[in-house]
C-alpha cells in the first residue's frame, strides 16, 4: 500500500497547489487506509494511484493488482441490466461540466453489489479531468436494513391477519345471522371481536413506538409515579385474571427516592416484563423495588426494579440478542419486539436494563430509572 499512498498523497498535492489550500487532512497525516469506505483513485491517464485496505476488501482484489493498472481493468463495475459503467459514464472524455456520478447500487465480477459513488477532480471549472476519486462501500449493512423491514412486515402480516379474520367472521355472522343467536352468544361472539380489537390496537402501537425509538423522537412525559403501586396494580389484575396470589411476590425496599417518569411508558415497560415471567417462566414471580446508586457521581438515587422468575431461564448464548428486535426465545408466538421496545423506552428515560439468571435458575431483568426531578422543582 506505500505506493497507493504515497502517490495519492503527492496526487493530492498537485492538485491542492494548483486549486486550493492545503486541506486540514494533509496536516493531520490521515493514510487512505484508515478510512472505513473504499477509496480508489485513477490519475489523468486513468491509471489508479491508491487502492486502500478497505477497496481491497470490497472487491476481494490485492492492490498489487490495482495499482498502476486502467480504472476499467482495476475496478470492472457493470450497473444492474449487465452494462459496463466505465463506458457508460465516460468520466475523462463525457461532458466538461459533469463533476462526478452519485450514488448507486452497481456489481463487481461474480454478481457481488456495492455502493458506488464518483467524483471528477478539474484544475478548472470545464478543464480536463485530473483525478477520478471513487467511495465504495459494501451493501451488506442495507441488505441488513432491508431484510429486518421484510420480517417485519411479515410478522406486522401475519399478527394482523388472525384477529382481523376473527373480527371479520364474528361481525358477518352476527349481521347475517342475528336473530337465530341467543343474547349469552351474542355476547361472547362480541367480546372475543372486542379482544381481537384490542390486540390489533396493541400492535399498531408496537410499530409507532419502535418508529419513534429508531428515529429517536419517543417522547417522554415525565410525572410523579409510585412505582411500588404500579406493580402492585399489574400483580391485582393477574389474579383478577386468574392468576394464583401466592405466585406473586412483591418486595419493597425503603427508602424509595420520589420517581419522575412517564407513567404509561412505565406501565408498558412492567406490563411486558411481568407478561414474559408469566407466559414463559415458571414458579414464583419475584418483583423487588427499591433504591440503587446513581452510576453518574454526584446525582440523585435511582430506582431499581428487578422482575425474576424460576423457569428454565435464558440460554447463556441468547443473553446479548434479548432486546434484539424478533427475538422470541424458544417459544414462538407474538412479535418478538416487546423487548425491543422495553429497552427503548428505559433508555429514553435516561436509565439501563440488563439481563441475567435469577439465584433460582430462572430469568432475571432489571431495570433502573433516575430520578429525573424536573429542572423548574429543583
Amino acid at each position: 500500500m506505500s505506493v497507493g499512498t504515497s502517490g495519492t498523497q503527492s496526487a493530492l498535492r498537485a492538485h491542492d497547489v494548483r486549486s486550493a489550500p492545503a486541506p486540514r487532512h494533509a496536516e493531520l497525516g490521515i493514510d487512505p487506509d484508515d478510512l472505513p469506505d473504499g477509496l480508489v483513485i485513477a490519475d489523468e491517464r486513468g491509471r489508479v494511484i491508491c487502492f486502500n485496505a478497505a477497496a481491497v476488501r470490497i472487491t476481494a482484489t490485492p492492490a498489487a493488482e490495482a495499482l498502476g493498472h486502467p480504472l476499467d481493468r482495476a475496478l470492472p463495475l457493470e450497473d444492474l441490466e449487465g452494462r459496463r459503467w466505465w463506458q457508460l459514464t465516460d468520466p475523462y472524455g463525457g461532458l466538461a461540466i459533469r463533476n462526478g456520478q452519485p450514488e448507486r447500487n452497481l456489481l463487481l465480477p461474480g454478481g457481488r453489489e456495492v455502493l458506488v459513488r464518483a467524483r471528477y477532480l478539474r484544475v478548472r471549472p470545464t478543464g480536463p479531468v485530473r483525478r477520478v476519486v471513487v467511495s465504495l462501500r459494501d451493501t451488506e449493512a442495507r441488505r441488513r436494513t432491508e431484510r429486518n423491514h421484510a420480517e417485519l412486515i411479515a410478522i406486522v402480516a401475519h399478527e394482523l391477519r388472525s384477529p382481523l379474520t376473527s373480527v371479520k367472521g364474528f361481525t358477518a355472522t352476527l349481521l347475517a345471522k342475528w336473530e337465530r343467536f341467543t343474547d349469552d352468544q351474542k355476547k361472547l361472539m362480541l367480546e372475543t371481536v372486542d379482544a381481537d380489537a384490542d390486540r390489533v390496537t396493541r400492535l399498531i402501537a408496537e410499530l409507532l413506538d419502535i418508529s419513534r425509538i429508531d428515529s429517536g423522537r419517543l417522547e417522554v412525559r415525565r410525572q410523579p409515579v409510585d412505582i411500588g403501586a404500579a406493580v402492585g396494580r399489574h400483580i391485582q389484575a393477574y389474579v383478577a385474571a386468574g392468576q394464583a396470589a401466592d405466585r406473586f411476590l412483591l418486595r419493597i425496599g425503603q427508602p424509595l427516592p420520589d420517581l419522575w417518569a412517564d407513567p404509561d411508558k412505565v406501565d408498558q415497560v412492567l406490563s411486558n416484563l411481568l407478561e414474559n415471567a408469566v407466559r414463559h417462566g415458571e414458579g414464583t414471580v419475584t418483583i423487588d423495588v427499591g433504591p440503587a446508586p446513581s452510576p453518574r457521581e454526584g446525582e440523585d438515587a435511582c430506582t431499581s426494579v428487578t422482575v425474576s422468575d424460576e423457569g428454565p431461564g435464558i440460554p447463556e448464548e441468547s443473553m446479548n440478542r434479548v432486546f434484539t428486535r424478533f427475538w422470541r426465545g424458544s417459544k414462538r408466538g407474538g412479535t418478538g419486539l416487546g423487548l425491543y421496545i422495553v429497552k427503548g423506552i428505559v433508555e429514553a428515560h435516561g436509565g439501563t436494563i440488563t439481563v441475567g439468571r435469577a439465584p433460582e435458575g430462572g430469568a432475571r431483568f432489571r431495570f433502573t430509572l433516575p430520578v429525573g426531578t424536573p429542572a423548574y422543582l429543583l
